[in-house]
């Protein structure tokens, strides 16, 4: 009997069980799945923004707050300073790009001095567009396809810049050119009003090309080149041959290598070139999750100073010698914050540190600080 009361009960609820529920076949109506949400479309307008300040000491100094002359950023001494204050907007579509960055500071003073002063705080000002697919065309004003470090002090493995990228283009006025062959390869090449200036100087143009390999991703090559005549209206003609060459490789996770070298020849007064060439090696490992460090090493010959003492040398001009070294750390407590110090270390000949109380003095020490936000 308890039997029979149980197995009436059980054929009792599965009859409401399936009257409640219809099967996936039956007649009865299946609710649609939710909609996927719509994907919005990046907005091709972004706005950044950028501000160093520092505070350098130079270790027995006695010319004042300007730092060595072939020094442009960070170049004031036993000052507080913005190195740059940079803020811009950027457009891209992926078809149609433009840009426009205003900036000013102590970089800007030093860089921009033979500028004409409408065009002195202008960081970049472009407009581009796609003539064919991975392809793009820019023309205004932009960063240099030369070197690498870069005007933007965080984006660089150390806070003070090398000879070699003090003394060559940070930025550049004219067309560009550039072709995407392969995720791992990019050709650039550009038509310019001349090395570093906006405002042409003479009647004729120079040209560059820059070749950017990534076998892996732990390897960048780059090489770029520079050629043109950089003397003003009216000078003799004397034609500049610039290459600059690095590579980057990352072994490890904590660790980040980089070789530079850079060499120029140039037209001299007398029958033949000037040379210059100059050499870095960079050396940066992550100590914990914000902190990390960087040694680099370096030094700049100028065969009777050319370019970085006169941009047409006497033949009786002495020869430009330096070689150094600097220790960089860096903590980062924020992505967007960065809080670095750096000692460096330069030994120079033929006097180039001289001092009032020591003629002869052949060597020169700074130490500099910077806090840095970007957004």
């Amino acid at each position: 009997m308890r039997n029979a009361l149980l197995s009436g009960l059980a054929s009792f609820a599965t009859t409401m069980a399936l009257g409640q529920t219809p099967p996936a076949t039956g007649p009865g109506p299946v609710a649609a799945p939710a909609a996927a949400p719509a994907e919005v479309a990046p907005n091709p307008l972004t706005t950044y923004g950028f501000v160093d300040a520092y505070y350098g000491y130079d270790i027995k100094y006695a010319n004042g707050n300007e730092r060595q002359f072939f020094l442009y950023s960070h170049n004031r001494q036993n000052e507080f300073a913005i190195n740059q204050a940079l803020l811009g907007v950027r457009y891209d579509d992926g078809k149609v790009r433009g840009a426009l960055g205003l900036h000013a500071g102590t970089y800007v003073s030093a860089n921009y001095a033979n500028e004409d002063v409408v065009l002195r705080h202008v960081y970049e000002a472009y407009a581009g567009f796609r003539p064919f697919a991975n392809a793009w065309l820019d023309a205004g004003i932009f960063g240099s396809h030369i070197g690498f470090e870069s005007a933007i002090s965080k984006d660089n493995w150390t806070l003070t810049r090398s000879i070699m990228a003090e003394n060559s283009p940070y930025y550049e006025s004219g067309v560009r050119f550039s072709y995407e062959f392969s995720p791992k390869l990019t050709l650039t090449g550009v038509v310019l009003n001349g090395w570093q200036n906006i405002r042409e100087t003479n009647q004729a143009k120079a040209l560059g090309t820059q070749l950017q390999w990534k076998p892996s991703a732990k390897v960048v090559v780059n090489s770029s080149t520079f050629y043109g005549n950089e003397q003003p209206d009216g000078a003799p003609v004397a034609r500049r041959y610039f290459h600059d060459f690095y590579v980057t490789y990352a072994p490890a996770e904590r660790l980040n290598l980089a070789l530079v070298f850079d060499v120029g020849k140039q037209q001299s007064a007398a029958p033949g070139y000037d040379t210059w060439h100059s050499g870095a090696a960079f050396v940066k490992y992550r100590l914990a999750e914000k902190l990390s460090g960087t040694l680099r090493g370096e030094y700049y010959y100028a065969e009777r100073g050319v370019l970085i003492q006169s941009i047409k040398p006497e033949a009786t001009d002495a020869d430009f010698r330096v070689a150094g070294g600097s220790l960089n750390l860096d903590y980062a407590p924020a992505p967007n914050v960065v809080l670095r110090a750096e000692g460096r270390y330069l030994n120079g000949v033929n006097g180039l540190f001289a001092r009032p109380d020591n003629p002869s003095n052949q060597s020169y020490g700074n130490l500099t600080t910077s806090l840095a936000i970007s957004f």
